[in-house]
């Protein structure tokens, strides 16, 4: 599609003026289901979308359906559009009912292949026309308006402006300065559940053009609790694996996160940081997006890796229907604890603790009998080697089984980013021929950042914030945790080892911090529409604690949790910010003498003041006190 203006080059001067001047042409396209006001019932002769192009400001559209309804012009050939012009309809709500309106163009007459050149943000003036200039290099031979949500599109009058040119795609519009992605249905349906996926054309726009995929495949709603909020989270699936914006993996499946309860918009974004800091095998990938799924605006979501078996993203062994026995046998499993297992196909409980897992790979239509039983045995013997243990020598126990440095890894992200639902939902893995359990990703922190009721305030708590009782886990994953995070006493020197280690080299509350106020940044714009599409920042929604009413706040507030959060962990696992922190001096060569004491600037001293902190030395033995 990537074509000169040729044709409006050769066009003279008096040509383009008038064709700015004047409304394009065409014939009359859109939603032939309306709605006749007056006798309350759907009709197709009433209210049509003729009444757009009429010129009386009395007349309106009006469609029998609420949302996804549309008005527009066939131009017979493709014009490059440079402003658009509408009136709302004369009435009470018609003003407000052209906010997020949004015009689109497209060459193919099903609109599959539709993207936004504008959308509106303002209200209408009755009887008055608006106008906004468009500013797309691509020409389109079918142009349409769409009503926004719920608002039987409701029009008075509209216009077009431009010139016939075939166009190019050197600049394509976007609705904020983040990647946009635009999902176009077939007949314009929308995905209603988890298992009917919805054939559809999924593109995606950044850098004002310069970036540009346009794909088929299809999409479905995701997740569980999610899935119950007016704003939905999908999965969006490519007919052939295709890289996407500067994501690492090659794959035909992602994920629209909603972040509908969040109302900063990127929580599961730091909670990814930290888990990147902390040294996790692998972190999804995510990026702040706008959406639009069939000319609708859908708000500010995140678009992420599928958590999958995959090149780029999980690493394991894929296995087939064929490695049935010896070492083939032995993996890649990826597993979930899950506690919505059971509305699963792939799954089971575990003898012991009674975990919940859904077997996420193998696929569940390809998974064998002993494939399956050979991880559900596998996590049985793990239970029992964990329970049995007596934790004197550990490591000829459930240590043989389970990898503790990945567990105690993900315990952490989950404890600084204050994840209610940690244990809640747990990712896995096995490698083939390796015997261990690991534990990763992490996933899903809605609920994170003081962002949960029942926990509100976390870093008021005495302990971890997975122990609480008021936190949430699947069955009896807790006591699962607990035997090796709180029974084995090995496990505490580890946890305080790992988390020196991640604080001593840059999980700071700082960073963090600046990390909050680089995407808040980055967020801005996205998130005004998003909020006028959602407009919940003063209404308390799913778990939130308190509603404050806009995003400044909301953002002071993750900023302000971070601050106490990572002073409550310090505490918690006995690190010393300050004492960390000294550069150690030097020691000469001797390996005896006096003791000798330094401030942290390196000046010795002979009087110690009690709670400072002070390098000592003898010899060549040097370490750092508090007095």
């Amino acid at each position: 599609m990537r074509h000169s203006l040729l044709f409006a080059l050769s066009l003279s001067t008096a040509s383009l003026g008038a064709w700015a001047d004047s409304p394009l042409q065409g014939a009359v396209i859109g939603t032939t289901d309306c709605y006749d006001y007056s006798a309350s019932r759907p009709s197709t002769t009433v209210n049509t979308a003729a009444n757009l192009f009429d010129g009386d400001p009395s007349t309106f559209f009006a469609t029998n359906a609420r949302s996804y309804t549309w008005a527009g012009l066939d131009l017979g050939e493709p014009h490059v559009i440079t402003r658009v012009g509408w009136m709302p309809r004369d009435d009470v709500y018609g003003e407000s009912r052209v906010v997020l309106a949004m015009f689109e163009g497209a060459n193919s007459p099903d609109f599959m292949d539709a993207i936004p050149i504008y959308l509106n943000t303002e209200r209408g003036t009755r009887g008055q026309m608006s106008y906004a200039d468009v500013d797309c290099s691509r020409g389109f031979r079918y142009v349409r308006y769409v009503g926004p949500n719920d608002a039987r599109c409701n029009l008075a009058e509209l216009e077009f402006y431009g010139y016939p040119a075939v166009g190019d795609d050197s600049h394509l519009y976007q609705l904020t300065n983040l990647p946009m992605v635009v999902v176009n249905t077939v007949d314009q349906e929308e995905p209603y559940d988890k298992e009917h996926e919805i054939t559809a054309n999924i593109i995606i726009i950044d850098e004002e053009g310069a970036y540009y995929l346009e794909k088929e495949g299809g999409i479905r709603e995701r997740g569980n609790g999610s899935r119950q909020f007016p704003k939905k989270p999908w999965r969006i699936k490519f007919a052939k694996k295709q890289s996407v914006l500067d994501a690492p993996a090659k794959a035909k499946k992602w994920t629209l996160i909603n972040n509908y309860g969040d109302k900063t918009l990127m929580r599961n974004r730091l909670a990814f940081d930290i888990a990147e800091r902390m040294g996790m095998e692998w972190v999804p990938y995510c990026r702040f997006v706008d959406v639009v799924l069939n000319g609708e605006y859908k708000g500010c979501y995140q678009l992420c890796d599928q958590v999958e078996v995959n090149e780029g993203r999980l690493e394991i062994d894929e296995m087939t229907p064929e490695d049935v026995d010896g070492e083939a046998l032995t993996g890649g499993y990826f597993v979930e604890v899950d506690a919505y297992a059971d509305e699963e196909t792939s799954w089971f409980t575990t003898s012991h603790y009674h975990l919940p897992i859904t077997i996420k790979s193998p696929d569940e239509d390809e998974i064998t009998p002993e494939q399956s039983q050979y991880i559900e045995d596998y996590f049985n013997e793990l239970e029992r080697l964990l329970h049995v243990s007596s934790f004197t020598d550990p490591e000829q126990g459930y240590r043989q089984m389970l990898d503790t440095r990945s567990f105690i890894q993900h315990m952490l992200v989950n404890e600084v980013a204050g994840n209610t639902d940690t244990y809640w939902s747990t990712y896995m893995y096995k490698r083939r021929s390796d015997p261990l359990i690991y534990t990763g990703p992490v996933w899903d922190f809605d609920l994170g950042f003081d962002n949960d009721y029942r926990t509100y305030h976390v870093y008021n708590s005495k302990d971890y914030l997975w122990d609480s009782g008021n936190a949430s886990s699947a069955e009896g994953m807790r006591y699962f945790a607990q035997r090796i995070l709180k029974k084995d006493t090995t496990t505490a020197a580890e946890i305080q080892a790992m988390w020196q280690q991640v604080r001593d080299h840059g999980l700071t509350a700082e960073w963090l911090n600046a990390l909050v106020d680089a995407y808040a940044e980055e967020l801005d714009a996205s998130q005004r529409l998003n909020f006028m599409r959602w407009p919940i920042l003063s209404e308390y929604v799913h778990m939130n604690p308190v509603a404050l009413g806009s995003y400044n706040a909301e953002v002071r507030r993750v900023k302000d949790y971070v601050e106490k959060q990572m002073a409550h962990l310090d505490k918690v696992i006995g690190y010393d910010p300050e004492l960390n922190a000294i550069t150690t001096v030097k020691a000469d060569e001797s390996t005896d003498g006096p003791v000798e004491y330094f401030t942290p600037q390196g000046v010795r001293t002979q009087h110690l003041v009690e709670g400072q902190i002070y390098i000592r030395r003898q010899g060549n033995k040097v370490d750092k006190i508090r007095r």
